[in-house]
């Protein structure tokens, strides 16, 4: 049997910049790395790390080498951007690799006394998978290469007492035009979507139909999102933009379409629907039921009379 490996968790910019050979970095908490400067991973760095930076990439013309988020291979297409928090498991394949872009790492303390400490984590692409990269344009990879190349002069150029504000308003700004960005990636990609929003609806037709997840559980967000082979945000990002409704009403529509159906035309009770729609207590159902339709099972049944 093959001895797992346990991940080494980096412990600093400094310690990932020692590890990597590159240059002492400028700054303690914040750092940009030019990926033309990573020519290849020395043979003595883990093949598993923690890094407890957060770590915003932008990729271009991505050749040799492998690396792992989590569980999955990252797919590095030419001009690709992606976010990862702190705290993320990285795997990668030793090798020479041949690429081009930008490596920004933001230890959290940075950004601990500004507005974005609090919103950070509500940007969703920070969470979802690698496969769910943003693909950028030629112009919109312009522009985020000239906001790195501004935050970059501000790194490199005797940092003073105004630097750290004017660098998170780089970012921030870098963060507004990535989800104006991935608005237009759900648009333009609409084979993607329309693909995806159609198995979700064949996945609750099928769950409904067979019981096929978590037992007879009601079907949950994580759930749904795993069999998608998706992130839990992206997917409900992804249904926002284009339908106007998260995975969760999705799915509450979902089965009050169905509940609808049942009661309209079989002789089961409200209790017995419920219960074959997975609700545990027939109370949840029924306040589901009516904060959708504005009335109860019953008087919806009645109505029919």
């Amino acid at each position: 049997m093959k001895k797992s490996i346990s991940p080494y968790p980096i412990q600093s910019i400094q310690e990932f910049h020692f590890l990597m050979q590159l240059p002492e970095p400028k700054a303690p908490l914040i750092s940009l790395v030019r990926f033309e400067d990573i020519k290849e991973i020395p043979t003595s760095v883990p093949k598993s790390l923690i890094l407890p930076f957060f770590s915003l990439w932008l990729k271009k013309d991505y050749q040799g080498g492998r690396l792992k988020y989590g569980q999955q291979i990252y797919d590095f297409d030419a001009g690709s951007m992606s976010f990862f928090e702190e705290g993320q498991l990285f795997d990668y394949d030793e090798g020479e690799v041949s690429h081009r872009g930008w490596w920004l790492m933001i230890v959290p303390e940075f950004i601990l006394q500004s507005p974005l400490a609090s919103t950070i984590r509500q940007r969703g692409f920070f969470s979802y998978s690698i496969h769910e990269a943003l693909h950028l344009s030629d112009a919109e990879e312009m522009i985020i290469d000239e906001i790195m190349q501004k935050i970059d002069w501000e790194i490199t150029h005797s940092m003073d007492d105004c630097s750290p504000k004017i660098i998170i308003s780089y970012v921030e700004l870098l963060l507004n035009y990535a989800e104006r960005f991935y608005n237009r990636q759900f648009m333009t990609r609409k084979t993607v979507t329309n693909e995806l929003v159609d198995r979700l609806n064949r996945l609750l037709d099928d769950w409904l139909n067979n019981r096929i997840l978590e037992n007879e559980k009601l079907p949950s967000v994580k759930v749904v999102s795993q069999q998608l082979n998706v992130s839990t945000n992206y997917l409900s990002d992804m249904l926002k933009r284009i339908t106007g409704k998260t995975t969760l009403q999705h799915i509450h529509d979902k089965l009050i379409e169905t509940a609808t159906i049942k009661l309209s035309t079989t002789n089961m009770t409200i209790s017995e629907i419920s219960y074959e729609l997975g609700f545990e207590h027939p109370q949840s159902f029924a306040k589901l039921f009516k904060n959708k339709t504005n009335i109860s099972p019953n008087q919806f049944r009645r109505n029919l009379q």
